[in-house]
């Protein structure tokens, strides 16, 4: 019943800046955290940031710094504000949502950062 849709993807200069959406359609309950996910071909999917029920935020290390998780709940919507794009930030980017009601994933958007 629920599904979500990301949005904001596309191609970026290295240095650039985009900012993804994720919003979340049906009811969700009791959410614990949100999440950014990328997967890079050839490469394993990993964490990016996540924003936890109670506000806090966790990053990798390689975007500390240049990304911002956010979230809108009456909206029901996290956004991944990207700042000073890398090369080696294209991937596609997922989000993902745990609730009480369970686990869900979007479908993904790609990030491409590139001259």
């Amino acid at each position: 019943q629920v599904q979500l849709v990301e949005s904001g993807g596309g191609l970026a200069q290295p240095g650039g800046s985009l900012r993804l959406s994720c919003v979340a359609s049906g009811r969700i309950a009791g959410i614990i955290y949100m999440a950014w996910y990328r997967q890079a071909p050839g490469n394993q999917r990993e964490l990016v940031a996540q924003i936890k029920h109670t506000g806090s935020t966790n990053y990798d290390d390689s975007v500390k710094g240049r990304f911002t998780i956010s979230r809108d709940n009456a909206k029901s919507t996290v956004y991944l504000q990207m700042n000073n794009l890398k090369p080696e930030d294209t991937a596609v980017y997922t989000c993902n949502v745990l609730s009480m009601q369970g686990g869900y994933w979007g479908q993904g958007t790609q990030v491409t950062v590139s001259s």
